[in-house]
C-alpha cells in the first residue's frame, strides 16, 4: 500500500494525502498547494507520506 500511496502522491497528490492521513489540515494545504501547481502539492504529498511512514515506524520501534 506504501508504493500506491507514492504513486498516488505523484500522479494525484490530494488522493495520496488523504489516503495516508485523511480529512485534515494537511489535506487542505495540499489541495491549495496543487491548485497553484501540480508540483508544489506533489512534493508536499510525498513530504506527507514520507514522515507519516517514518513516524509510524518510529512508534512500532522498525527504523
Amino acid at each position: 500500500m506504501k508504493i500506491v500511496r507514492f504513486v498516488l502522491g505523484l500522479l494525484l497528490p490530494p488522493l495520496g494525502v488523504f489516503l495516508t492521513v485523511g480529512v485534515g489540515p494537511t489535506l487542505f494545504i495540499n489541495i491549495l498547494l496543487t491548485v497553484l501547481g501540480w508540483l508544489p502539492g506533489s512534493i508536499h504529498a510525498i513530504w506527507v507520506i514520507a514522515k507519516h511512514d517514518e513516524q509510524l515506524n518510529r512508534e512500532s520501534g522498525i527504523y
